[in-house]
C-alpha cells in the first residue's frame, strides 16, 4: 500500500514504459496510471519521480478493510484473510476487474473468477550426486532442469572443465533434449490428457536420451523422446510425434552477429524472483508474474492482465498437452527452486527472464555442485544461453544452433563451438539475473548471492 501510494520509480521500469508507450495507450485504464506526463515529450515516469497508482491503493485498502470488519465481527485470522479472497474474486473488485476486461476486448468473467481457486500441488524432485532438486509440476517448465541433470549425470562434467568446448556442447545438447519434451509433453496437470511425468524424470529415460548426444557437432533437428514405454505404457500420440517439429528456422547471418531484438526480447521476458529464508527455519522460492509493462490494466482496479495465455497453443499437433481451453492453466515458464541435502535445505534459488530461466538456473546449480563456486561466485559466473527450443512467448520461434556466449569466451573456444555447428552471438552480462541463498549448515549461517545483471539484490537482517 506504502509503494502504490507513491514510490520513486525504478530507471528500468520508467524507460519500459517510455518505450512501450504506443501500445499501453491503447488501454484507457492503463493509459491513466502510466503516464503522468501526457501530451509532453516524455509521457512515462521519470526514473527517481514519485510513481502513484491511486486506483491499486482503493483495491487494496478494500482488502484490508474487508479483513478488519470480518475480524471485528468474531472471525479468525483465517476467516477474515476469505472474506478478503471473496471480495477479490466475488465481490465488487471482482465485478469492475471483469467489466473493464471485457471492456478492452478480454475474455475474463466473473465467472472465472468465483471459479478461481488456489491449488496445492506435491513438486517433482529428482537427485543430482546426491542432492534432491525440487521444481513445480509441469504447468511450469520446471521439470525441464530435473530431467537435465537426470542427463548429465551421465557425463564427467567436472573433467570436461568450466565453461570449455565440450562443457558447453554437452550442457547445451542435453538441455536440448529435455526442452524438446517440455514443448510437446508438459501441460497442465489438472486436465486430461495425463502428462507422461514419470516416464520423464525417470533415470532410464534420461540414459537413452543421453546416448543421443553427438560430442562432435549440434543436432539442429533434436525432437521430443517417447518416455512412456519407461512407464509401461504405450504412447497414444506416436503418430503427431513423428511429425513433430523440425522446422526450426536459423539466423539470418552465420557470422558473430546479435540476435534479432524481438526475437531476444521476447525470448527473456517478464518475470521477477525472490528468495527469503529466517531463522524459524522457513525457506521461500517463488517466481511471482504477470502484469508486466506493457500492461493492460482491467478497468478501475489498478490491477495489470496476465499475458500468460500467450503460452498457450492452438494446434495440438504442437504439443496435445498445451491446448488452450477454460479454466486450464498455460504452460509457464515461471520455474522457482529449492535443493536439498542430507535432509535439509542446500540452496534456495531462481531468476527472471522468460525461456532462459531453467538453462541459466542449471548453470548456476552446476558451478557450486561441480565446480565448487560460492553461491555469489555462481551468481556472477559467465553463463551461456541456447535458443534451440520453442519461444515461450511472441510467435513460439525457435532458431536451431543458436548460441549466445559472453563476450569473455576465449578465442579458441569460439572457434571450436562454431566447428560444431553453432552459430554464434555474444553478450557482455550472461548469468543472469539469478538471485539465491546458500545455507551452511557448518557454520549455522546463510549466504546470500545476487547477480550483478539487473535491479537485483540482497538483504540481510
Amino acid at each position: 500500500m506504502q509503494m502504490a501510494e507513491g514510490y520513486p520509480i525504478e530507471a528500468q521500469t520508467a524507460n519500459r514504459i517510455e518505450a512501450e508507450k504506443e501500445l499501453i495507450k491503447t488501454w484507457p485504464y492503463s493509459k491513466k496510471v502510466f503516464f503522468p506526463h501526457l501530451g509532453e515529450k516524455r509521457e512515462a515516469p521519470n526514473a527517481g519521480e514519485i510513481f502513484v497508482q491511486t486506483d491499486l491503493l482503493e483495491t487494496l485498502k478494500k482488502l484490508v478493510q474487508t479483513e478488519q470488519e470480518a475480524l471485528k465481527k468474531g472471525k479468525n485470522r483465517k476467516e477474515a484473510i476469505y472474506a478478503a479472497y471473496d471480495r477479490f474474486y466475488k465481490g465488487d473488485i471482482a465485478k469492475e476487474f471483469a467489466r473493464g476486461c471485457q471492456e478492452q476486448g478480454g475474455l475474463v468473467t466473473e465467472k472465472d473468477l468465483a471459479n478461481w481457486k488456489v491449488k496445492i500441488e506435491e513438486p517433482m524432485m529428482t537427485t543430482y550426486r546426491g542432492i534432491d532438486v525440487y521444481k513445480l509440476q509441469q504447468w511450469t517448465q520446471g521439470p525441464v532442469m530435473l530431467q537435465t541433470l537426470n542427463i548429465l549425470e551421465n557425463f564427467d562434467l567436472k573433467s570436461m572443465g568450466y565453461n570449455s568446448t565440450n562443457y558447453i556442447h554437452t550442457l547445451y545438447q542435453a538441455m536440448n533434449l529435455a526442452f524438446a519434451d517440455r514443448d510437446f509433453y508438459y501441460g497442465d496437470p489438472a486436465f486430461a490428457p495425463e502428462e507422461p511425468m514419470k516416464g520423464l524424470l525417470s533415470k532410464e529415460y534420461a540414459k537413452e536420451r543421453s546416448k543421443l548426444i553427438n560430442p562432435e557437432k549440434n543436432d539442429s533437428k533434436v525432437g521430443p523422446g517417447d518416455p512412456y514405454p519407461f512407464e509401461g505404457k504405450q504412447n497414444p500420440y506416436q503418430d503427431v510425434l513423428k511429425k513433430w517439429g523440425n522446422t526450426a528456422s536459423g539466423i539470418a547471418d552465420p557470422y558473430n552477429k546479435n540476435l534479432e531484438q524481438s526475437f531476444l526480447d521476447a525470448f527473456a521476458s517478464g518475470t521477477t524472483s525472490i528468495e527469503t529464508a529466517d531463522k524459524e527455519g522457513w525457506v521461500v522460492s517463488i517466481t511471482p508474474s504477470g502484469g508486466w509493462v506493457p500492461a493492460c490494466i482491467a478497468g478501475n482496479t489498478g490491477i495489470g492482465m496476465s499475458q500468460r495465455m500467450q503460452s498457450f497453443v492452438l494446434d495440438p499437433a504442437e504439443n496435445p498437452f498445451n491446448v488452450v481451453e477454460p479454466g486450464k492453466r498455460p504452460r509457464v515458464t515461471l520455474t522457482p527452486s529449492l535443493a536439498l541435502k542430507d535432509g535439509k535445505p542446500y540452496i534456495s534459488f531462481a531468476k527472471q527472464a522468460g525461456d532462459e530461466q531453467d538453462q541459466l538456473l542449471i548453470q548456476f546449480f552446476l558451478n557450486m555442485v561441480e565446480f565448487d563456486m560460492t553461491v555469489q561466485e555462481s551468481c556472477e559466473a559467465p553463463s551461456f544461453k541456447t535458443f534451440q527450443m520453442y519461444s515461450s512467448f511472441g510467435d513460439h520461434e525457435k532458431r536451431a544452433g543458436a548460441l549466445t556466449l559472453n563476450s569473455q569466451t576465449p578465442p579458441y573456444v569460439r572457434k571450436e563451438l562454431a566447428r560444431k555447428g553453432y552459430r554464434l552471438s555474444y553478450q557482455d552480462r550472461t548469468s543472469g539475473p539469478v538471485n539465491a541463498i546458500f545455507f551452511d549448515w557448518q557454520h549455522g549461517t546463510f549466504w546470500g548471492g545476487s547477480s550483478n545483471h539487473g535491479e537485483d539484490y540482497g538483504i540481510g537482517w
